[in-house]
């Protein structure tokens, strides 16, 4: 059994298949995904888990060099914008995209990770990095 890390193995799968600049999306309850990307569905009940507690985890199994959240989350979601200030503290390139635009991008990912969040806009692309 694993110790450290994600322990769910669709998502550590997911990660340890990554390479540099692609992608994986994790998203609120309600954003669509498109029928041949993975789904990981994560989603318990409403709020469960949340998009902060799912990306949280991530961020620390996953080298992030970008991160695309959609405009409409800066006037409509402050926690999401809480997430992505201290990503940018990270080191992490911001984009802000569109929401339909954020939706079309998630047609190029390897996964998309369905939490139970159901407060607007809580969606982001990660972009892989490398570690050298």
């Amino acid at each position: 059994m694993k110790k450290h890390g994600i322990l769910n193995s669709d998502i550590a799968r997911v990660l340890a298949t990554l390479g540099h600049t692609d992608c994986i999306v994790i998203g609120d309850c309600g954003l669509p995904i498109p029928d041949h990307v993975e789904r990981i569905d994560l989603a318990l009940r409403v709020g469960t888990p949340s998009f902060s507690d799912v990306l949280d985890e991530v961020l620390k199994d996953m080298q992030v060099e970008r991160a695309t959240f959609a405009s409409e989350a800066r006037e409509r979601n402050a926690a999401v914008m809480a997430c992505a200030t201290t990503m940018a503290g990270d080191g992490i390139d911001i984009d802000y995209v569109a929401h339909d635009a954020l939706k079309r991008l998630s047609r190029d990912a390897r996964a998309v990770i369905r939490t139970g969040e159901a407060t607007p806009y809580a969606n982001v692309v990660l972009y892989a990095g490398v570690i050298f």
